[in-house]
């Protein structure tokens, strides 16, 4: 497996850039899901920009130098991606897709938070190496990469590039649903170049076999390259960090949900925000935790808090930042 060399201490300020598709997401909330072949009624209706603008804004919010570096589609849809991104300051690297529009997610949300997707795929896939090389990533920089990007069209120009990335460029890799049904080698490719994970439980035990998530974090550390940093979310219960040989269990902060779409992705964008600002892993993942508490109790995907607002939730935490028993590991 391959090790990462150091960042200089003179680099500039680290990036985050998100090679992932950013769509549009049209949200029902719904008191239920209909039956196969049945109706439902909606209570309400909202269009957002949606993907991975989602990071991007919890990054920017908290103080990075975002950039898309996935392709945008031309029409309304790519034109409200734009808008969204530009509003927070997040850079679009990648030439318009000019034949094509970007696609939607349409979202189902229930009482319960839970929520459900069917997803169009549009300009979002027209990605190509020289595109993705607009974003022109250095040492230090954190790549984002989404399991998603792994499948279709977009899969090989994607793991191609990451490949031709200087070792010292950071590779985060969210796995999505769809990494563990991957086939073998692409999987492979994906996990050796890959700095950081972080994902669900689910996600974790999907690839490992544990349901557990505190044995899933030690399970990916043996199909990681030495020295990788593991985050498995766990819900309102926090998150699982490996680092340094260590796995430390931080708290959560428990709010009433109301929407949870976005709430990984608040995580990740805050997660590698702080980390870009010079944060250590474990301040990082607390303030994600909160971050994402914060965007539970919010309807719509790109609803991450600011920096202020994390400050203001922890402050008023007697254990902010207290973590529970760590566990040895590789």
């Amino acid at each position: 497996m391959t090790t990462h060399a150091p960042v200089p201490d003179d680099a500039p300020v680290p990036r985050v850039i998100h090679t992932a598709q950013a769509l549009v997401d049209e949200v029902v909330t719904v008191d239920a899901l209909p039956a196969r072949g049945g109706n439902a009624v909606a209570r309400t209706y909202g269009r957002y920009a949606g993907g991975a603008v989602n990071i991007l804004v919890a990054a920017s919010r908290s103080g990075a130098r975002a950039v898309l570096a996935g392709s945008v589609g031309t029409g309304p849809n790519g034109d409200l991606v734009r808008a969204a991104l530009a509003a927070e300051g997040v850079t679009v690297s990648s030439p318009p897709v000019t034949d094509l529009d970007t696609g939607i997610c349409f979202v189902m949300v229930e009482p319960s938070a839970e929520r459900t997707f069917v997803t169009t795929q549009g300009a979002e896939r027209r990605i190509s190496i020289e595109s993705l090389q607009t974003s022109a990533p250095v040492a230090g920089d954190l790549v984002c990469l989404s399991g998603f990007s792994l499948v279709g069209r977009t899969r090989d120009p994607l793991v191609a590039w990451l490949e031709s990335l200087e070792p010292a460029v950071v590779v985060v890799l969210d796995p999505g649903a769809a990494f563990a049904d991957l086939p073998a080698d692409v999987r492979e490719r994906a996990l050796a170049r890959t700095t950081v994970w972080t994902s669900n439980a689910e996600e974790a035990g999907q690839l490992t076999g544990h349901a557990d998530p505190a044995a899933s974090v030690e399970a990916l550390t043996a199909v990681l390259p030495a020295g990788a940093v593991v985050i498995v979310r766990d819900g309102p219960r926090g998150c699982h960090l490996h680092e340094g040989g260590r796995t430390t269990s931080l708290q959560g902060y428990p709010q009433e949900a109301i929407d949870t779409n976005g709430a990984g992705d608040t995580h990740t964008g805050v997660l590698v925000a702080c980390r870009a600002a010079g944060a250590d892993w474990e301040t990082a993942a607390t303030r994600a935790n909160a971050a994402g508490a914060i965007k539970v109790t919010r309807r719509g995907p790109a609803t991450a808090p600011t920096a202020a607002e994390i400050d203001e939730l922890l402050a008023g935490q007697g254990r902010a930042g207290q973590r529970r028993r760590p566990r040895q590991g590789r």
